[in-house]
């Protein structure tokens, strides 16, 4: 028998993107794995023991264990879910699959050289110590082989999943738009550059609804850029949601927008993809992989740009009856070929 541990430690940390990518990942592990092969083990915080149901096995995340980790030298693969881990296997014969997810400390405009250069070292030996390396976009991979040492190890490109959630019936919003609206979702830090959508309301009237944990200088930092626009009251910034809710907002929403400099795969402009939606994304890090054709794109943020990139893109939008084309790239992207992937990696190391 084969013992595999999938260190899911970061779920700890609901309404996150890691949070998301472990859930969805184990669940398909847990069932596409063949009990005859290989025997899993999920590494959580006391708070998710059960999250992926009563047939594996868990074991409870410890702090101490950064320093000493007792029974887990049964273990011929370890599963580090993120490249910033800080729980390594102590038994140097277990084989280590490492996923790196983004690089984004060096895309962040205020991250200081000396942390960027402690921020590498810290990916660095975790690289040292994986025996395989999965990167969750092309740029990613690229990010990686420009700035770190690979060493000849293998680097794959495994593309997450997307899992929609769906609620017919449910019509009850946090916050219900009166007027039609554009959506976006992420945390609102810097990195998102919410601050630049405001622009995208004048010369119609539309709102403007933002998801996400609120970081409070940067959300007066978007109304400040929507009163310079005259828009303020349009302009909704509605915190963290449920599952509900987000289905409903990407569901009603008129367009979807996502203007961020800083993604390694971008899950949301996925997510908006399953609904057939319009959606408006910079060119930069992933976002024109992961959207293709089925997006259109700001090549800067200058407001008359954005504008008119956002008014020609609905005109289009409504010609072509594009809704079947964006939810059919939305299909590429899917949790059972992830999961798939991710087994063939761990069984290509059983033997070595």
């Amino acid at each position: 028998m084969n013992h595999v541990l999938i260190d899911c430690e970061r779920t700890k940390y609901p309404n996150t993107g890691l949070f998301h990518f472990c859930l969805h990942l184990g669940n398909e592990l847990v069932k596409q794995s063949d009990p005859a092969k290989e025997a899993l083990s999920f590494y959580v915080p006391r708070q998710q023991l059960q999250l992926f149901g009563n047939s594996p096995h868990y074991i409870v995340q410890n702090p101490l264990h950064k320093f000493f980790q007792p029974g887990t030298g049964k273990f011929q693969v370890w599963h580090s879910t993120y490249q910033n881990s800080n729980y390594q296997p102590f038994n140097h014969h277990t084989k280590v699959v490492l996923t790196v997810h983004d690089l984004n400390f060096l895309l962040e405009r205020k991250t200081e050289p000396h942390k960027i250069k402690k921020y590498l070292h810290k990916v660095q030996q975790n690289i040292n110590r994986a025996d395989h390396i999965v990167c969750i976009s092309e740029f990613t991979r690229q990010t990686i082989a420009e700035h770190l040492q690979v060493n000849n190890k293998p680097v794959e490109v495994i593309y997450n999943g997307c899992n929609i959630n769906e609620f017919p019936g449910f019509n009850q919003a946090v916050y219900r738009p009166s007027k039609p609206f554009l959506f976006t979702i992420g945390t609102v830090l810097p990195k998102k550059n919410f601050h630049v959508l405001p622009c995208l309301l004048k010369n119609n009237d539309y709102e403007l609804v933002i998801a996400g944990v609120i970081n409070q200088h940067y959300e007066a930092r978007i109304i400040e850029q929507a009163k310079l626009h005259g828009v303020e009251k349009r302009v909704k910034i509605i915190g963290p949601v449920c599952e509900e809710d987000k289905y409903w907002y990407y569901l009603n929403c008129l367009a979807f927008t996502f203007p961020s400099y800083a993604e390694g795969f971008g899950l949301p402009v996925v997510e908006a993809m399953h609904f057939g939606k319009p959606i408006f994304i910079s060119t930069l890090t992933s976002l024109p992989e992961i959207g293709g054709e089925a997006a259109y794109y700001f090549e800067n943020f200058d407001p008359a740009h954005m504008q008119q990139v956002f008014e020609r893109g609905m005109q289009h939008y409504a010609a072509t009856n594009a809704q079947e084309k964006i939810k059919q790239r939305a299909l590429q992207y899917n949790w059972a070929t992830a999961g798939k992937a991710y087994l063939s990696i761990y069984q290509s190391l059983y033997s070595k």
